[in-house]
């Protein structure tokens, strides 16, 4: 296949363009700031441009990965977080539904408001708690009501890219490295880890389906930022060094606020006997052990 792929700069994409060309489809990749030689420049937010450049290269499917995924900049700036989120994103739907193209979007587990006791699946109603979850599901709604033919993706809390991972893995490894021997992470937060390498090995299994739809793409099991730290250190080898303490959110207060949960089940991947995703532990390990010493 013949891919147009929006936020090519990003982590996600680190690892979903090269399982795509390792399975001999054609990446067109694009970004708003092209951090590789073979990334081109495009604005999701000028629809004009979108719509010209997806005309012009008459791919077979859309991957729109681009997104603004700062929280907490959401949460102070909505305009910008409604014009990326939602905006952009219909306007990559507009494109798409006038040149008849499939497109997969990518939303978040932050699209739920975050008081239910179990995981979320795709048949609970989202309901989102802060600014950046609604431009997402904003964005959602968009590419419902344009298109027809369509894949609606959640992952939950995003872990990969190592030196481009700006969320909270890496925060933890770099705390280790600065020489911290004490760390402090919230145990009160749950959610479900999203390795974005078995993210982009599990996604062509479900555009391979053909079966159109919502649906949750997490690793298996879920954690606090506690529990995900006190692995990090183990896998690390530094847990005779490094003790973390499990402290409530509120001792770091952000602009945003956060669902107590974003704990998500693969439910539909499970109902067609596709979810192939591995433990978080399991997933974390390789992924701490591969990278330590980087």
């Amino acid at each position: 296949m013949r891919i147009f792929l929006t936020g090519a700069s990003g982590m996600l994409a680190a690892e979903v363009v090269p399982e795509l060309e390792r399975q001999n489809h054609e990446v067109l990749a694009y970004s708003l700031n092209p951090r590789l030689s073979h990334i081109q420049k495009l604005d999701i937010t000028d629809k004009d441009s979108v719509c010209n450049e997806i005309k012009k290269t008459r791919p077979d499917f859309v991957f729109h990965l681009a997104a603004e995924t700062n929280v907490d900049r959401c949460q102070r700036e909505p305009e910008h977080a409604f014009r990326v989120n939602t905006s952009g994103t219909e306007n990559v739907a507009l494109a798409c539904r006038e040149c008849d193209i499939p497109m997969l979007y990518i939303s978040t587990s932050a699209v739920f408001y975050g008081d239910k006791k179990t995981p979320y699946t795709e048949l609970d109603i989202p309901n989102p708690k802060n600014i950046y979850g609604q431009s997402k599901w904003q964005g959602e709604t968009a590419v419902r009501n344009l298109l027809s033919r369509y894949l609606i993706v959640r992952p939950g809390w995003m872990v990969g890219g190592w030196d481009i991972d700006k969320k909270f893995v890496y925060k933890i490894v770099s705390q280790i490295k600065e020489g911290k021997t004490e760390l402090r992470a919230v145990s009160d937060k749950y959610g479900s880890p999203t390795f974005t390498k078995d993210f982009a090995r599990n996604l062509t299994a479900i555009i391979g389906s053909q079966r159109y739809g919502v649906y949750h793409l997490t690793n298996t099991g879920a954690c606090s930022r506690y529990e995900i730290a006190v692995k990090v250190v183990e896998f690390m080898g530094l847990g005779h060094k490094v003790k973390v303490l499990p402290v409530d959110s509120s001792v770091f207060p952000m602009e945003a606020p956060r669902p107590d949960s974003e704990m998500m089940q693969n439910y539909q991947l499970d109902l067609l006997g596709l979810n192939r995703m591995p433990p978080w532990e399991q997933s974390l390990e390789e992924y701490v052990k591969t990278n330590k010493d980087k």
